[in-house]
């Protein structure tokens, strides 16, 4: 490992917590070197409020702050050079004297893509890029599809038996036995582990959606309950405004999108989204995120739904959790894709995870 690469680790570990608080913005480090010695560091901490730069070089001790104008920043994405909800983090490095700024992967954004670091290099700062840019380009593999491919960051979810059933048909038999003889019974598949685990990955994500019959049948609240970050917004495919009013999706504590044939309606932070019976739904909603700047989607059902994510070839991630221990016989069957290479594996207790992946930036 190189010093430089040593130091963009730390740009890298140091922008993560930014994720499911910065969006639809980019998750960024930024750490300032003087011989060897790191004497600011920071990170986008929420959309809005000031970017890695500007955090960094602030947290630099009034003691060392004569030793900014001899030191080497180090940014995990380049900086930007525009106006937007906060200055250009160039004029801040110009304004500071830094010499040198060592630079993971250039901004994708139109408003930055290369011209932050023309702006340095005209204002003499000696510019490097490419260390860990692979690394900074999957820490925010949600930025760079939404600004490569016009669209939202697509994972899908779910979890299934080991015979690849993700719901009985017919519920148990008194006193236990197999899942053979009943209809639309609820099932728990993954075990609390899993489950909080799941509540984490909501947390990183801006939105969660589930079709009809899951939000009907399960009554999910779609929050992060189990984990301590952000909530995503909520999307319901709900084509014909079947479901009832007390479901936990329409209790207003969670921004809300109702994707429906019916109407366009704004009725606090629930909103009727109206779509074309005419064109194809999955892109139709994709297209509706990308435009309301919902960078990432955790899609967690049904069945049919996720199927037809798939079909449409239109997903960046899969996680499946596959519980070994369970059989169901007849039950849901669960999507299928063709066989792709999986990227990793996770254990947790009864519960193994396989991660997938479709697109790469």
């Amino acid at each position: 490992m190189t010093i430089d690469e040593k130091y963009m680790h730390r740009c890298l570990s140091l922008a993560k917590p930014g994720a499911g608080y910065v969006a639809p913005n980019p998750l960024v480090g930024a750490v300032l070197v003087h011989h060897g010695n790191i004497i600011g560091e920071g990170y986008h901490k929420k959309f809005g409020e000031a970017h890695a730069e500007v955090n960094c070089i602030h947290s630099v001790k009034p003691e060392d702050k004569n030793l900014i104008s001899q030191s080497v920043l180090y940014v995990s994405l380049e900086p930007c050079s525009h106006f937007g909800k906060t200055p250009p983090c160039t004029d801040l490095i110009i304004k500071n004297k830094i010499p040198k700024v060592v630079i993971a992967c250039r901004d994708p954004f139109h408003d930055v893509n290369g011209k932050g670091i023309e702006q340095l290099t005209a204002a003499g700062v000696e510019v490097e890029t490419g260390v860990l840019e692979k690394e900074s380009k999957d820490l925010n593999k949600r930025f760079f599809t939404c600004n490569k491919y016009q669209r939202p960051y697509i994972i899908l979810k779910w979890a299934q038996s080991s015979d690849k059933k993700m719901a009985p048909l017919n519920p148990p038999p008194v006193g236990g036995g197999t899942f053979e003889n009943s209809k639309n019974s609820r099932l728990f598949i993954s075990n609390e582990n899993t489950n909080r685990l799941v509540h984490k990955w909501r947390s990183e994500e801006a939105a969660i959606l589930v079709g009809t019959n899951t939000a009907l049948q399960d009554d999910p609240e779609l929050t992060t309950r189990l984990w301590p970050g952000p909530s995503p917004t909520r999307l319901i495919l709900d084509l014909n405004l079947r479901l009832p009013n007390h479901l936990k999706v329409f209790n207003k504590k969670q921004r809300t999108i109702i994707f429906n044939y019916r109407k366009n309606e704004i009725i606090e932070n629930l909103q009727y989204f109206r779509l074309n019976q005419e064109e194809t739904i999955v892109k139709q909603i994709i297209n509706a995120l990308y435009k309301l700047k919902i960078q990432s989607v955790l899609v967690e059902g049904g069945s049919r739904l996720l199927q037809s994510f798939i079909d449409e070839g239109i997903w960046d991630e899969a996680r499946i959790i596959n519980n070994e221990q369970l059989i169901i016989n007849n039950g849901l069957a669960a999507p299928s894709f063709p066989q792709l290479k999986k990227e990793k594996e996770m254990t947790i207790l009864n519960d193994k995870i396989y991660f997938y992946r479709n697109t790469q930036l």
